[in-house]
């Protein structure tokens, strides 16, 4: 039997460590046993938005009136990308999760609480996608997290390598003349809002008569 003079010991500070790093699994696990106990669909109100990540969640008609097309332009078996627009994932999911696929693309990793559903995503490696998420969407929907050229640019890249066919991009109008050309994608008269008024004018663009869905 070995002397317990022989047993190492933790110091202060890697017990320290070690707590912080239980209390933060339990934390963690805690959050999934919430969401698996709610079918996944409390996201909204477990995370707010993150400015620093430029997040703005969509008012309640703005969610609302996209899940509507989602819906209506998603056959039984079908697929949706919705990338940097983790605001619409817990209502579409909850609408159409028992008869299509729903992934979200996002950079936060707090929504990694979803997976498999969910993917992260930079728009700065664009190409960076699983190979399972090439040309399989029968739907992409993308709210690019920058009003910039470069922004817009990148995100065109993902949804060209992912999009079998519709395409709905949500940004400011500022952007119209990029989103056009990069996707050739149609302005539609409906309007996206968000909760908290923002400055800038935002517009919708779709390459199919997403304003009929909603007539």
């Amino acid at each position: 039997m070995e002397d317990d003079d022989d047993v190492p010991s933790l110091s202060a500070e890697t017990f320290a460590a070690l707590q912080e790093f239980y209390a933060e699994q339990q934390k963690r696990q805690e959050i999934l046993d919430k969401l698996e106990g709610d079918n996944k669909l409390n996201e909204n109100i477990l995370f707010d938005e993150n400015w620093q990540l430029s997040q703005f969640w969509y008012d309640e008609a703005t969610v609302q009136a996209l899940v509507k097309v989602i819906d209506a332009s998603l056959a039984d078996g079908g697929r949706v990308a919705l990338i940097s627009c983790p605001t619409l994932f817990v209502p579409v999911k909850r609408q159409i999760g028992d008869r299509a696929t729903v992934t979200l693309l996002e950079y936060d990793r707090r929504f990694e609480v979803h997976a498999p559903d969910f993917v992260f995503y930079d728009y700065n490696s664009p190409e960076k996608l699983p190979p399972d998420t090439l040309d399989s969407y029968d739907l992409v929907v993308a709210d690019p997290p920058f009003l910039s050229d470069e922004c817009i640019t990148k995100t065109s890249e993902t949804i060209k390598l992912m999009a079998k066919d519709k395409i709905v991009v949500c940004t400011g109008a500022i952007m119209k003349d990029k989103v056009q050309s990069l996707l050739n994608l149609n302005l539609c008269k409906f309007k996206p809002h968000h909760r908290n008024n923002l400055a800038n004018e935002f517009s919708c663009y779709a390459n199919f008569k997403l304003d009929d869905i909603l007539s």
